[in-house]
């Protein structure tokens, strides 16, 4: 019932809008994609260790301050939901991506045989994750890139509540261009709200035709209170 429910609430959003969205911007907002109940529930698991496979102290790895737990499989009923509506809606931008990059890299329509392929190459451990921020905390610009394989967009849920639960903490997104400055993207999220963004390349197009950018993102500073966000991440790692 729960894979049905999230893939019929995937689909109620215009996804050629954000589609178009993704291609022109890196990046691109589902609002209320998760109600602020399951929200809490979700950031409730954070202290239950039986949950998770792993547990980063980000100052511990030049990463930032904060800390996250991966998720074990399987995963929580919710979030199994959500990785596995979501993927198909992205296959086709991540596989118009590819062409126009003139990679020969194409994705499978179902994310479970794509999972199979991911767990043949030794990719093994699931990548969802719980981040914990509090006052003082900051996630440095990143990609999540965990082997050789790894599928071009992601998802990120933030589960707190912006000016009540916390000030600061914008998630943020960086472009860098052949030969040009890097150009930043604030992203500004409601609890609830789901934010699709590419994980490492994606294609721009330029007067001679589409080139590729290399795209970064992080989390600003908390100045006050506890941030949880929800990291949906589709290829698994080494």
């Amino acid at each position: 019932m729960m894979m049905e429910e999230m893939a019929e609430r995937v689909g109620r959003y215009d996804w050629p809008a954000l589609a178009r969205e993704l291609d022109a911007q890196g990046c691109a907002v589902l609002p209320g994609l998760l109600s602020p109940a399951e929200c809490g529930s979700l950031a409730g698991l954070y202290p239950d260790e039986g949950h998770f496979r792993s547990h980063v102290v980000m100052a511990r790895h030049g990463f930032g301050r904060g800390e996250y737990r991966y998720f074990r499989y399987p995963l929580p009923a919710p979030l199994q939901g959500l990785r596995t509506a979501l993927y198909p809606r992205l296959v086709p931008i991540a596989n118009g991506w590819c062409d126009r990059m003139g990679l020969e890299t194409r994705y499978p329509a179902e994310h479970a045989d794509f999972l199979a392929r991911c767990h043949q190459a030794g990719q093994t451990r699931p990548t969802p994750l719980l981040l914990q921020y509090q006052p003082g905390d900051y996630n440095c610009l990143h990609q999540d890139l965990y082997g050789d394989l790894s599928f071009p967009v992601q998802t990120a849920v933030l589960l707190s509540q912006p000016g009540r639960d916390f000030t600061g903490g914008e998630f943020v997104l960086t472009e860098q261009r052949p030969r040009m400055q890097s150009r930043a993207e604030v992203v500004a999220l409601n609890q609830g709200d789901a934010v699709i963004f590419a994980v490492h390349e994606r294609p721009v197009q330029g007067s001679r035709g589409p080139y590729r950018v290399n795209m970064r993102h992080g989390v600003s500073r908390i100045r006050t209170g506890m941030r949880h966000t929800l990291g949906i991440i589709f290829h698994d790692a080494r």
